[in-house]
């Protein structure tokens, strides 16, 4: 006499087993999406504060000049930072006019993963992303 198995039950098991890992799953593509989509408008931030201090006449003019750029172009991606720290190189403003000198802008951001809820993600993440552009280099002080 054979015994056939009875598989009530095997659904609510796999459905238990199966759930969180695919929850957990969803979790991490959003929040690598949330991480990449940031940091691209950090550079992206970073490319306008770097091309905004270029143009300056002189290194004080250019490191405001950046720093605003930076964080009105945050402000208008609507980026969820809690911190924005912007941080201009303007040595190559010592440079004569005539020489060519890089601005440099690092524009940082701690951005906000503690809604979502994700076993092994940090509450939040510093994101940083550099850019230069090349200064005017017939500028007139």
């Amino acid at each position: 006499m054979t015994r056939q198995r009875d598989e009530r039950g095997s659904a609510a098991l796999e459905a238990a087993v199966g759930l969180p890992a695919f929850v957990l799953f969803v979790g991490l593509i959003i929040c690598g999406g949330r991480v990449a989509t940031t940091h691209e408008s950090l550079q992206s931030a970073a490319a306008e504060a770097a091309r905004s201090a270029s143009i300056a006449r002189d290194a004080r003019t250019a490191a405001v000049d950046a720093r605003a750029a930076a964080t009105t172009s945050v402000a208008n991606q609507d980026i969820a930072c809690h911190q924005i720290d912007v941080q201009v190189d303007t040595a190559d403003f010592s440079k004569q006019p005539g020489q060519p000198g890089l601005v440099t802008v690092t524009v940082s951001c701690r951005v906000d993963l503690s809604d979502l809820s994700v076993p092994g993600v940090p509450g939040s993440r510093l994101l940083t992303a550099t850019m230069s552009s090349p200064i005017d280099t017939w500028r007139q002080s």
